[in-house]
């Protein structure tokens, strides 16, 4: 049922228009299929449509990982912090084991049974760090061995889900304590995000390495909460389309035109990073910047949770959540299409009792204020329609783009 595939353009992003319909129009010439030919391996080489990208390639790219890394010095020092690992049977396994030893990370225990590549996932019910159940082979080690922090990438180790322990019990009288993994703690993507945001763009200004035209983009989906810490660092905020290849695409856009240095980016649907040494969301280098972070509030004696604190106290409390409607078939997205053009035909004045203060609509692209003139939002169509609340709420809905489903978004401050 997920009948897609990526494709990367030769700035090593997704593709973005007019590239995709460029291609899907080559594909759709192809009337007689009996005309396709198939060629050996060896052919393939030969003709260099077959490349095989070898050990050196993951010498840089390993080397570009720990680039990344702001305060070596503190790994070095808090020798103590207890990491667990899974894969989730995907291609996370070597890489991230290799550059938590490599930057000397001594206590790392893995889900043995979770590093076996493995097409049909059985130990999980879906290998999706996103789904709570994925972790718990990882909660279980993480018990045994009193970890601080557990960690699993997704299978093709783009997006990176993590439990913290509250071992300073900063979160105890709170929802978080109500979830039998308690004492760990599940942080979302828009907590994660915004913790590596604050961390990043705080050590390199205290170092004197925030670039002056330094840029943070964020989906508009995610939390609002990266906006806030954009503007306490005087850096360009960029809201983009639901999906991480516009993300990849303001960053070519950056060098092209010689106006911003990218600096971090996020998706709620968690994905996000740190550099541009890479132009997709990167989950080991997310690994990487939160064990580092880990390590750095460690040495204080306290954990994420208290890290995670302090950016709430120091911008106002955030918090968000999404869900989603599973119809299948024709039928389904028949359903879908129809819910969509109600939401359109009937605007909404109130949602959840709060007041309706604006409304952007991306297939038009014409954000509509309650009180005030319409204006463009410049950015390409996409099938989103997004309601800004009163009190700094909002609710966003969109169709899935890659599965059959209609999802739903919330956040508030």
């Amino acid at each position: 049922e997920y009948n897609g595939y990526k494709v990367y353009w030769d700035d090593g992003a997704q593709i973005v228009s007019p590239t995709d319909k460029e291609i899907i129009n080559e594909v759709n010439k192809v009337k007689d299929y009996s005309l396709v030919r198939s060629i050996s391996l060896e052919e393939a080489k030969k003709l260099r449509l077959y490349n095989v990208i070898g050990k050196a390639m993951d010498k840089l790219y390993l080397t570009a990982i720990k680039k990344q890394v702001l305060n070596p010095e503190i790994i070095k020092e808090e020798n103590d912090l207890k990491i667990v690992y899974t894969p989730l049977h995907g291609t996370g396994n070597v890489p991230v084991r290799e550059v938590l030893k490599r930057l000397g990370f001594k206590h790392v225990y893995v889900v043995e049974e979770q590093t076996v590549p493995d097409g049909d996932f059985s130990t999980v019910k879906s290998p999706n760090p996103e789904e709570p159940s994925a972790f718990a082979m990882g909660i279980e080690l993480a018990k045994k061995v009193d970890a601080d922090v557990i960690m699993a990438t997704d299978p093709d180790a783009d997006r990176l889900g993590i439990y913290v322990k509250d071992s300073t019990g900063i979160w105890k009288d709170t929802e978080f304590a109500d979830d039998p993994a308690y004492p760990y703690v599940r942080f979302n993507a828009n907590m994660t995000g915004a913790l590596i945001a604050e961390y990043v763009c705080r050590e390199q200004k205290a170092v004197g390495k925030l670039p002056a035209n330094g840029a943070i983009c964020n989906t508009v989906v995610s939390t609002n909460l990266t906006k806030a810490i954009a503007e306490n660092y005087n850096l360009k905020y960029i809201e983009t389309l639901t999906g991480f290849k516009y993300i990849g695409e303001q960053i070519l856009l950056f060098e092209k035109n010689n106006t911003y240095k990218f600096i971090f980016g996020m998706e709620e649907s968690f994905g996000c990073l740190v550099g541009d040494y890479t132009r997709d969301k990167d989950a080991c280098a997310a690994v990487v910047i939160l064990c580092e972070i880990a390590a750095f509030y460690k040495l204080q004696g306290e954990t994420i949770c208290n890290a995670m604190e302090e950016v709430y106290r120091k911008y106002g409390y955030y918090f968000e959540g999404a869900f989603g409607i599973t119809l299948k078939g024709v039928d389904g997205a028949a359903q879908i299409k129809e819910m969509m053009e109600n939401f359109r035909n009937h605007p909404l004045t109130t949602f959840a009792g709060i007041k309706v203060i604006g409304m952007r609509d991306y297939v038009s692209g014409i954000r509509k204020p309650l009180d005030g003139e319409e204006e463009n939002m410049g950015l390409p169509k996409s099938n989103v329609l997004y309601y800004e609340l009163e009190n700094n709420a909002w609710f966003a809905v969109r169709p899935s783009g890659n599965e059959p489903k209609i999802k739903f978004y919330f956040g508030v401050n």
